[in-house]
């Protein structure tokens, strides 16, 4: 990869010194746990740690802020687990630009300075640039169009094409009721080579012109008649994905291979010893220890409930990858080192428990790599006389199978029925014991009747699991 013009540090740093000197204050990432939000899983955006601000119950001593935020999104409404690894810009963990204005500038301000730093500072070709408004936001359209001379045809007015009044991309809420307003978004063109159509268009979904940032401008107050009254004091909120800008210009097209992530997916190429750097495990890899490493130094540990199971899903996600590399002892911890090296100067939290985070992450490896011995012995021994009923034995046999597919994404399905009787995808158990391939169709074996039947397509079944008494209901929870 040649060496690009602006490195990922060189983009927080650039975005936070411009909007320093343009009289912001600028305020540090917040922890990826809300302190100030019950109802959100994880920090999922850069205002969430100014929501209460928003809401007139929290007053700052500024009315102007910049940050870098790190976000996580791999569960509840937000979850982009599923994609991770397999499309160019999904992410379980990543970093959002972002300023904001309470009270003080407002439209004008905010787009002339999207401007100012995509084109003048970090050079982004003018003609390149695309940007939507809320098709009854007159004043940003004038802006764009009339002031900051974008041609009208790249300026795409986008109106409530989600069902409803104010049911638009353009529009935003923080909930039913409360703060909204219109949204303009600025877009990037990367090309004719690459499929898609402008936003607005029948080909919008298409990876041709990505959006980079949105700047919201709130300023109504949504009433519960769905009508909106005008706010005293019109609100700013900005945000803008650090890896898509790097992307750009970097002159790449998919966020895995700017520097940050070609340095990640390196050191995972190191521990695996995967010679394929386009190898979609790498990727997964990569992503997943800056999710884990960060969630450890925020204080979520891996665990069988709330954000705790959520870190054992990514954890283990990633060791699955690291296993079908062929890596079948603990090395996902050994990524640490590379991810403080890239990321501790700009989160001194993570450096400061460099040596935790490895040991909670380590610990983590040791408990599923013995769990999987455990459960594939049991497994192979079942299978192994031809038999093709899995009887558990014990209580404790049972644990070991339910942690064996809970830890693995094939089987991440789950429920509870008879005493010791079992579910389990008959397709995992053909690819991982070849020898029990005459038993592997495409439903799932049972230990109940001795034979392969269909049970709902989400969900196996293990009765008395590691937790008795306690029902999961069938869920998908990661893909391949």
């Amino acid at each position: 990869m040649s060496t690009p013009q602006f490195s990922v540090a060189d983009i927080r740093k650039t975005f936070l010194d411009f909007f320093a000197a343009k009289g912001h204050t600028v305020v540090a990432s917040s922890p990826l746990v809300p302190g100030n939000d019950p109802t959100l899983m994880f920090t999922n955006s850069g205002m969430v740690q100014f929501k209460d601000v928003f809401l007139g119950t929290d007053k700052r001593s500024y009315v102007r802020a910049a940050s870098v935020q790190a976000c996580l999104r791999a569960g509840g409404k937000h979850n982009d687990l599923e994609n991770v690894g397999y499309t160019a810009r999904h992410h379980t963990f990543f970093e959002m630009l972002g300023n904001w204005s309470f009270g003080d500038y407002f439209k004008r301000e905010s787009l002339t300075w999207a401007w100012e730093l995509l084109t003048q500072v970090y050079k982004l070709p003018a003609d390149k640039l695309w940007a939507t408004v809320y098709i009854e936001d007159d004043e940003a359209y004038d802006i764009w169009t009339k002031e900051i001379g974008l041609p009208p045809e790249r300026v795409v007015r986008i109106g409530d094409n989600k069902g409803g009044r104010y049911q638009s991309d353009n529009f935003w809420m923080m909930a039913d009721t409360g703060p909204c307003g219109p949204c303009s978004e600025i877009f990037y063109d990367h090309g004719p080579h690459i499929a898609g159509g402008p936003p607005g268009s029948p080909e919008a979904d298409g990876d041709r012109y990505i959006e980079i940032w949105n700047n919201v401008f709130m300023q109504f107050d949504m009433q519960p008649d769905g009508s909106v009254k005008r706010l005293p004091a019109p609100c700013v909120d900005t945000g803008m994905g650090l890896e898509r800008l790097a992307a750009i210009l970097q002159h790449v097209h998919s966020n895995y291979e700017i520097d940050i992530f070609d340095q990640l997916i390196r050191a995972a190429a190191r521990e695996t010893g995967c010679q394929d750097l386009a190898n979609n495990s790498l990727r997964v890899i990569a992503d997943h220890i800056r999710a884990t490493a960060f969630l450890v130094s925020d204080g979520v540990i891996p665990s069988n409930e709330g954000r705790g199971y959520v870190q054992r899903r990514i954890v283990r996600r990633a060791i699955r990858h690291g296993y079908k590399l062929g890596r079948k002892t603990p090395f996902f911890h050994k990524l640490v080192p590379d991810l403080v090296k890239l990321m501790g100067e700009a989160y001194p939290n993570l450096a400061s428990q460099a040596k935790r985070i490895t040991e909670v992450l380590k610990a983590e490896e040791e408990r599923f790599f013995e769990t999987l011995e455990n459960g594939m012995e049991i497994l192979d021994a079942a299978l192994g006389g031809g038999a093709q009923v899995l009887r558990a034995a014990t209580q404790g046999s049972v644990q070991d199978l339910h942690a064996v597919f809970q830890s693995l994404e094939e089987a991440l399905f789950f429920g509870f029925q008879a005493p010791r009787h079992l579910w389990f995808p008959a397709g995992f158990v053909g690819r991982c014991l070849p020898r029990a391939g005459p038993l592997c169709g495409r439903g799932w074996l049972s230990c109940r009747h001795g034979k392969a039947e269909s049970p709902s397509p989400r969900c196996w079944q293990i009765q008395n699991g590691p937790r008795p008494g306690v029902h999961w209901r069938g869920q998908h929870l990661c893909g391949l």
